[in-house]
Order: C-alpha cells, then sequence, then structure tokens
C-alpha cells in the first residue's frame, strides 16, 4: 500500500488504479452524499463506492490526484484510512434512532468507541485487520456474528405485558406466532384474553413487541451491553470463524459508554501486544487457548462480572 487509506490495483494488463478510502458516519445526509458526489467528479470521473463497513472509496486513475483527494476529504472532516493491519469504520445496525427493539444507542456507542481507537485507523498498526461491529439487539442486523471484536446489546429480561392492553393493540395468534421459540402462551387475567411469557424460554429478540406493542421488553435498569471476540468471514489462513462471548454484561452508561469503551481498548491492546504478524484475533486465541488469555484481558472479564452482580443487586 503506498500509504494508510490507499490502495493500489494492477491489472494484468499493466493499468493501475488507485483506492482512497475515508470513514464516513452510517447515517449520512444529502449535503453529505452531494458532497462525496462532488469529490468524485473532481478528483475520479464520478466513481466510488461504499464497503460494507460504511467506508467510501473514491476511484482514482490518475496518481497526481490521490494526494490531492486526500486533502480534500480532509479539510471536509473525513479522515483517510482503514486499509491493511487497522481497525476499519464500524457497521453497526440502527440503535434507538431508528429501531424499536434496541437495548442500546448504535451511533452512540459506536462513536464513543471509535473516538477512542481513531490512532489504529490511520496511524498505529496491528498484527492484522481488526474488524468491529455493534447491534443493537441479539437480531444483529450487524455482523456480530463474523467480526474481530463485536459489540452486541442484551435485554435481560422476558417481555412485560399489558393484559388490559392486549386487547385492543395485539392480535393474540400473530403474537404467538412472532415468538421463534414457542415461548408465548395464551391467557386469561382478570378477565382479558391475553397471554403470558415462559421467561425460560425467552431469547428476549422483541419479535413479540414487533407486531403487538402490550409486550414491552426494553428496560432502562437492566439493558447493557455484551462484548464478544474472534469471529471472522475470511478464508484466508484459517476457515470463518464465529464470535464467542468474552464479557456478558456491561451497562449502558450514554453519552459515551466509558466502561464498554474501556473494555474494547483493553481488548485491542491486548491483541496487539500478544499475536502474531498476520493473526486475527479468533487465530490468536485459538492458538494460546481460552485459557491462556493474558492477565490484563481476564482482568476486564473480572471487572464485568463484578458491574453485573453490584447491578443486579441493585
Amino acid at each position: 500500500m503506498p500509504k494508510p487509506g490507499v490502495l493500489k490495483h494492477i491489472a494484468e494488463s499493466g493499468d493501475i488504479l488507485f483506492t482512497v478510502r475515508a470513514a464516513t458516519p452510517r447515517l449520512a445526509s444529502t449535503k453529505t452524499i452531494r458532497l462525496f458526489a462532488d469529490i468524485a467528479d473532481e478528483f475520479c470521473d464520478g466513481f466510488l463506492r461504499y464497503t460494507s463497513r460504511n467506508n467510501v472509496e473514491f476511484l482514482i486513475s490518475d496518481e497526481s490526484k490521490v494526494d490531492p483527494c486526500i486533502a480534500r476529504l480532509t479539510k471536509e472532516g473525513y479522515p483517510v484510512g482503514g486499509t491493511g493491519a487497522s481497525i476499519t469504520n464500524i457497521v453497526h445496525t440502527q440503535g434507538w434512532v431508528h429501531c424499536h427493539s434496541s437495548a442500546s444507542d448504535a451511533s452512540g456507542v459506536v462513536k464513543s468507541v471509535m473516538d477512542d481507537l481513531f490512532p489504529y485507523f490511520n496511524e498505529k498498526t496491528l498484527p492484522a485487520k481488526l474488524r468491529i461491529a455493534f447491534a443493537c439487539c441479539l437480531n444483529m442486523c450487524g455482523a456480530v456474528h463474523c467480526s474481530d471484536i463485536a459489540i452486541l446489546a442484551v435485554h435481560r429480561h422476558a417481555p412485560v405485558v399489558d393484559h388490559e392492553a392486549m386487547a385492543k393493540q395485539c392480535e393474540i395468534p400473530s403474537t404467538l406466532a412472532s415468538c421463534p421459540t414457542g415461548a408465548i402462551r395464551t391467557a386469561t387475567v382478570d378477565g382479558h384474553k391475553s397471554v403470558e411469557v415462559i421467561e425460560e424460554q425467552c431469547m428476549f429478540c422483541a419479535n413479540c413487541f414487533s407486531v403487538c406493542p402490550a409486550m414491552t421488553l426494553n428496560d432502562p435498569e437492566t439493558d447493557g451491553i455484551s462484548i464478544w471476540v474472534g469471529g471472522k468471514v475470511s478464508q484466508a489462513r484459517h476457515v470463518p470463524m464465529f464470535s464467542k462471548l468474552a464479557i456478558p454484561y456491561l451497562p449502558n452508561n450514554p453519552p459515551r459508554w466509558p466502561e464498554v469503551v474501556a473494555a474494547v481498548r483493553n481488548l485491542v491492546e491486548v491483541y496487539a501486544a500478544n499475536a502474531q504478524p498476520y493473526e486475527r484475533m479468533g487465530e490468536w486465541i485459538e492458538r494460546i487457548g481460552w485459557p491462556k488469555l493474558p492477565i490484563s484481558l481476564r482482568m476486564a472479564l473480572m471487572i464485568s462480572s463484578i458491574c453485573t452482580i453490584v447491578i443486579s443487586s441493585g
């Protein structure tokens, strides 16, 4: 790579193409889209594309336009980086802005984490590329099942049924059918036809709330965040891997989520200090074994467990 955020592609014919990658917010205004279109028109004949992790890439055939393009993007506030052995933009879901089933805020957590890890986007290098994802509930319309570090917001109790509102707001057969684990059963409560939830079977997915507003799942006191590690999609060096649970619960603490930020930074720093070159997070953990994780990472797990106990007892 010529420099951070720039890729050089050489075809069999000898033709050369440069890709300039810049980070963007996942939620972009029409003003932002028009700005990117203008930059693409100025430097690369209008050719640009978005990556699956919300980066925008400008495809430049004239090498002399690479540095001016970088300068323009930097001036407009869009940093260039995220290529090679680094942290690229964090892919995430909707969060509190749009999603009724979210257990945390996607944009807020991602902003806080990436602000803290920004040097790994365009300055510091890692043993290999590190992909981070966020999903605001376990329906995980993000890539949390297959990312090096996955931040997954979690609900911790079954839906609370408003029996009086059930007949007015919900169709009971549809509500029963919405549950993927069969945890919802018919019931009669105070003379009202309603439902009950078998908590042992509930997976806290909020599918029922999607079809029945009388079954509320969100709880600001108990909803929180879990951390998963070791996933990847690539087949290079090792077959694809699923993420595994590392930290079961951290509290929702907006607006900057300090506990989550500290835990993710700890994971990144321990990985950076101990993994071999080109070794992804999951490959490193598999090589040394979960019981042999460095003491600093085990301390992070211990702290998270203490947080869980204190919050649960409170």
